[in-house]
């Protein structure tokens, strides 16, 4: 397996950016993007998407409760419960990888999101050092840890 390069890993930004700009109209601020040394301190609410083919990894989405709930508030949702909150985390991972398999080609597989709720910490599973995207969004912090090889 290889490593992705600079453009496949800036597609993961510039979805990101995309995704809060369609559904907020408000672009979130890229605060750092960085390979990680060790575990990651995550949000309590958790969105994991599995790819396989022509790409083996994971993405992971981590964002607390307030931002999943202003972004819920904004699409007209008036549940705010956390099954709602892990349902929003899970279709936010969904997006991303739909929108990386638009860019990365159809030999991607994408799983179906899994919802994780609590802060644990992320520990990569494919890559040594996984690239991370941290974020603000209306003064809240978010990540994105794109654990992802591009196979040979």
């Amino acid at each position: 397996m290889t490593t992705l390069n600079e453009a496949e890993l800036k597609l993961f930004v510039d979805s990101v950016r995309r995704y809060f700009q369609v559904t907020t109209s408000q672009e979130p601020q890229i605060t750092s993007a960085f390979l990680a040394t060790g575990d990651l301190q995550g949000h309590d609410f958790n969105g994991l998407v599995s790819f396989s083919g022509s790409y083996n990894g994971h993405v992971l989405v981590s964002m607390p409760a307030p931002l999943l709930r202003e972004l819920l508030l904004l699409q007209g949702e008036t549940d705010l419960a956390d099954g709602n909150l892990l349902d929003a985390v899970g279709e936010v991972a969904n997006t991303l990888a739909g929108n990386a398999r638009r860019l990365l080609g159809s030999g991607l597989n994408i799983s179906v999101p899994v919802k994780l709720q609590g802060a644990s910490g992320v520990k990569a599973r494919v890559r040594r050092h996984p690239y991370v995207i941290t974020l603000r969004w209306n003064r809240q912090p978010a990540l994105v840890c794109v654990d992802l090889s591009r196979r040979i």
